[in-house]
C-alpha cells in the first residue's frame, strides 16, 4: 500500500482501462473458466467491439481468436493489458508492458503488498515504480479487475458475471475487494437493476478507489456510486470524486470495513480517545457528502430509490394502507427512525372524509380499510388530495393483502401517477410477489415489509440532506499543507502556555496568573479576587486531577499560599518539571462542555466537541468535524448531541449561550488549520452558561 504524496498521474491510463480500443491478455487461456480465459469470454459475450489479443506462446488460437507468443509480437500497442500470470512472471510482464508503451495494466496475481512477505512487498514497489516511470497506470496487484458494461470492456474474472448475466444500467460499484464488488453486483442484478461499472482495485498500489471514482462519476450515465473500502490512503482523490459527484447529482454510498478497536488510533489527549479512527472516517464522509452504511443489505435496499432522481424536500411521511395494523406498524417504524408523520391541513382532511367511507381513517396514517376491495378507486381519489398538502414529503402505500377481486393494476397506475405528477417519493410495501410485480411494472420501488421501507427512506432522505450541506471541495489532506519534516511525535505545553495559545486563537479563557513564589501568589489573589483555583503547572502533567495537583474554591490569600506550597512539594516529590503554580479565577456556575482536536495522519485536523467533565469518555456524547467549517456546521452537529437538549433551559433554567460554544469550536478549527505545529489539544471543561463560555483547563500538544 502506497502512502504519502503522489506524483501527478495522467488520467489517460484510467480512460484506457474504462474504454480501451484494444486489450491484450498475458497468460490467456482457452479455458473460459480460468482467470486468463474469463475476460476473453466476457468481452466476446457482452459486446466489446475493440480488438482482443490473447498472448500465449504455446497456442496458435485462444477461444477462436489468433494468439500471439509475446507482447512484442502484437501488430499494435494495446491500450490495456490484463496480466494473468503469477509471481516473478508478473513483475516481468509489468516491465514489458511499460517498455512497450502500454497505457494501463490490470495485475490479477496476489502475493504482493497484501501479505507480510518482504519479497512480495518489494516486488509491488518495483512494479509501481516501473509503471510510473513509463507513465503507465496499474490496477492491482491482487485485483479481480475492472468491468464496463456500457461498452463491454470486461477486464475482470468475476464468477458472478456467469451466474447472473450483466445488464447495463446506472449504478457503479468500486471496491478494494474483489468479492465485495461481486456481492452487490449479484444482489442488485437479482432485483432486476442494471450495473454499468464493476471495478476491484485490489491493493490500490497505483490507481486507487478514490482516483477511479473520480473517473467513473464523470460517466454521464452513472446515477449512483457504491464503494467498499478497507483503507483510505489517498483521501484527496475521493474528495475530488465527491465534489464532482455533487456537481453531477450522483450520490455516493460507502461501506468502510475495519471498524473494530484494533483499527483505532490512540491519541495523547482524552479527546483523542473519542476521535478514534472510525469516528474520524465518519466525519470525513459527512464532509464529503458520502453516506456510510453498516451492511451490504442497507446499501442494496436503498439503491433503487437513488435511481428515481427524487430530491425530498423534507422527511414528513404519509402512510396509506388497506390494513389498520400495517398503518400502526409503519407509524411505529417511522417513530423509531425519527421520521415525523405529516399532519394534514384541515381542508385536506375534510376532503378526505368526503372520499373515504365513514369507518375509514382520514388522519395520517390513512386506513382505507377493506373497502378497497369493493371500491378500487379509493387510492386514486385520495392520493392526489394528500399530495396537495405542501407538508407531505414522502409517501408509503402499503398493500399487505390483495389479489383476486382487487384491481391491483389500477392501484399501481394511481400510485405512479401521483409520483410522476408531484416528483415526490412514493414507495410501495407489498409482500405478495404477484402484487409487487404490478407496481414494479409501473416503475415504482417496492419493499416486502414496512420496516425495510422506512429504514431505506430514512437513509435516502438523510443522505440528500447531508449532500446539501456537504463541502467536499474544501477538504485538504494533511499532506498538502504540512511542512516538510514535520515531527511524528509531540510534547505537551504547560497549562499556562496552553491557555495563552487558546486565548490568542479566540477561545475565551479564565483569567489567571502563573506564580513562582509566595509573593506572586499574593499579588495574583489581590488582582483576581477570591475565590480562586490553584493548580500545579507542569508540561509533564497535562491532566492534573489524577495527580492531586488541583485545589478549587480557595477563599483567602493565606489558603492560596498554603495550597501553592503544598502543590510545589507534590510536583517535586513526583519528579515533575516545575513551570510554576497557576492561580486562576473561579468560573461562574454552568454546564461543563469540551472541545478538543487532533491531527489525523490521513485526514488532517479533526475537531471534537460535546459533553465535558471528568466523565467525558464514558458519556460518549461528542461530534466531530474536519475543518474548515462554519458556525452553522457546528450548530447542526450540536443538534445531534444529548447534552444540547439540556442547554436549552430546562425547569426554569436560563438557556445557555450555545453560539458562544460554537464560536469556540470554530476558533479551535481555525487554530488547527493555521498552526501545523499543534498536534492535538484538549479543552475540558469549558464552563457554559447564559452569559457565555470560558475555558478553565487546557492541554495543547505540539510537535
Amino acid at each position: 500500500m502506497t502512502t504519502g504524496p503522489q506524483p501527478a498521474r495522467s488520467p489517460s491510463g484510467i480512460a484506457a482501462l474504462l474504454a480501451p480500443r484494444s486489450v491484450a491478455i498475458i497468460g490467456a487461456s482457452s479455458d473460459p473458466d480460468k482467470i486468463g480465459g474469463r475476460p476473453i469470454k466476457y468481452m466476446k459475450q457482452f459486446g466489446y467491439t475493440g480488438d482482443i489479443y490473447p498472448i500465449n506462446p504455446s497456442r496458435e488460437t485462444v477461444q477462436d481468436l489468433p494468439a500471439f507468443p509475446s507482447l512484442e509480437a502484437l501488430p499494435v500497442i494495446p491500450d490495456a493489458v490484463i496480466i494473468a500470470v503469477a509471481g516473478d512472471r508478473t513483475v516481468k510482464a509489468v516491465a514489458e508492458c511499460a517498455a512497450r508503451g502500454v497505457k494501463a495494466v490490470v495485475v490479477m496475481a496476489s502475493g504482493f503488498g497484501e501479505v507480510p512477505d518482504p519479497t512480495g512487498q518489494a516486488q509491488q514497489r518495483e512494479m509501481v515504480a516501473t509503471a510510473r516511470a513509463a507513465g503507465m497506470r496499474m490496477i492491482g496487484p491482487n485485483s479481480q479487475g475492472v468491468a464496463n458494461f456500457g461498452n463491454g470492456a470486461i477486464l475482470n474474472f468475476s464468477t458472478l458475471f456467469t451466474e447472473q448475466e450483466p445488464m447495463d444500467g446506472e449504478i457503479a460499484i468500486i471496491s478494494q475487494s474483489g468479492a465485495m464488488s461481486s456481492v452487490p453486483y449479484g444482489l442488485l442484478r437479482a432485483r432486476g437493476l442494471g450495473i454499468r461499472h464493476v471495478h476491484a482495485t485490489g491493493n490500490d498500489a497505483d490507481i486507487n478507489v478514490g482516483e477511479l471514482s473520480e473517473a467513473v462519476v464523470q460517466d454521464p450515465d452513472v446515477k449512483l456510486l457504491l464503494l467498499y473500502l478497507e483503507n483510505l490512503a489517498d483521501p484527496d482523490s475521493l474528495a475530488g470524486a465527491a465534489a464532482t459527484a455533487k456537481q453531477r447529482g450522483v450520490p455516493i454510498v460507502a461501506i468502510m470495513g475495519g471498524r473494530s478497536a484494533d483499527g483505532q488510533r490512540a491519541a495523547k489527549s482524552h479527546t483523542g480517545a473519542i476521535a478514534n479512527e472510525d469516528a474520524v472516517v465518519n466525519a470525513y464522509f459527512e464532509k464529503l457528502g458520502i453516506w456510510r452504511v453498516r451492511s451490504m443489505r442497507e446499501m442494496v435496499d436503498t439503491a433503487e430509490l437513488y435511481l428515481k432522481g427524487w430530491t425530498p424536500e423534507g422527511r414528513n411521511l404519509v402512510i396509506m394502507s388497506n390494513s389498520g395494523a400495517l398503518c400502526v406498524l409503519t407509524a411505529d417504524a417511522a417513530t423509531d427512525r425519527g421520521m415525523p408523520l405529516t399532519t394534514f391541513a384541515p381542508d385536506i382532511e375534510a376532503e378526505l372524509r368526503e372520499i373515504l367511507p365513514g369507518f375509514a381513517t382520514s388522519t395520517n396514517p390513512v386506513d382505507v380499510t377493506a373497502a378497497l376491495l369493493s371500491d378500487s378507486g379509493l387510492f386514486g381519489r385520495s392520493l392526489p388530495v394528500i399530495a396537495r398538502d405542501t407538508s407531505a414529503d414522502i409517501f408509503i402505500l402499503a398493500v399487505p393483502v390483495a389479489g383476486k377481486g382487487y384491481d391491483v393494476p389500477r392501484f399501481a397506475r394511481d400510485a405512479a401517477a401521483v409520483s410522476d405528477q408531484t416528483g415526490k417519493p412514493v414507495v410501495i410495501v407489498a409482500p405478495q410477489q404477484s402484487v409487487a410485480a404490478e407496481f414494479k411494472k409501473k416503475g415504482l420501488v417496492v419493499f416486502g415489509d414496512e420496516a425495510t421501507a422506512v429504514d431505506s427512506l430514512d437513509r435516502y432522505a438523510s443522505h440528500h440532506a447531508l449532500i446539501a450541506r456537504s463541502r467536499p471541495e474544501s477538504f485538504r489532506s494533511p499532506l498538502v499543507d504540512a511542512p516538510s519534516g514535520a515531527a511524528a511525535s509531540s510534547t505537551s505545553l504547560s497549562e499556562a502556555d496552553s491557555l495563552l495559545r487558546l486565548a490568542a486563537s479566540g477561545v475565551p479563557t479564565i483569567p489567571f496568573r502563573l506564580c513562582r513564589n509566595e509573593s506572586d501568589v499574593r499579588e495574583a489573589v489581590a488582582n483576581l479576587g477570591t475565590p480562586v483555583a490553584v493548580k500545579g503547572c507542569s508540561a509533564d502533567a497535562p491532566h492534573k486531577s489524577e495527580l492531586g495537583l488541583v485545589a478549587l474554591d480557595i477563599q483567602t490569600t493565606n489558603d492560596a499560599v498554603a495550597a501553592y506550597e503544598r502543590l510545589c512539594e507534590r510536583m517535586k516529590s513526583a519528579n515533575l518539571a516545575f513551570d510554576g503554580v497557576l492561580v486562576a479565577a473561579m468560573a461562574s456556575r454552568g454546564h461543563e462542555v469540551m472541545v478538543g482536536a487532533h491531527r489525523d495522519k490521513t485526514f488532517g485536523p479533526v475537531v471534537v466537541f460535546g459533553a465535558g467533565g471528568k466523565y467525558v469518555e464514558a458519556l460518549d456524547d461528542a461530534a466531530l468535524l474536519p475543518p474548515p467549517f462554519s458556525r452553522d456546521d457546528v450548530r447542526h452537529a450540536m443538534a445531534g448531541l444529548r447534552v444540547t437538549s439540556i442547554l436549552t433551559g430546562l425547569r426554569g433554567e436560563p438557556p445557555a449561550a450555545v453560539d458562544a460554544w460554537a464560536d469556540a469550536v470554530c476558533a479551535v478549527g481555525d487554530l488547527m488549520t493555521a498552526n501545523h505545529d499543534v498536534q492535538s489539544l484538549d479543552v475540558n471543561p469549558l464552563i457554559l452558561n447564559e452569559s457565555g463560555i470560558v475555558a478553565v483547563d487546557a492541554a495543547v500538544f505540539v510537535g
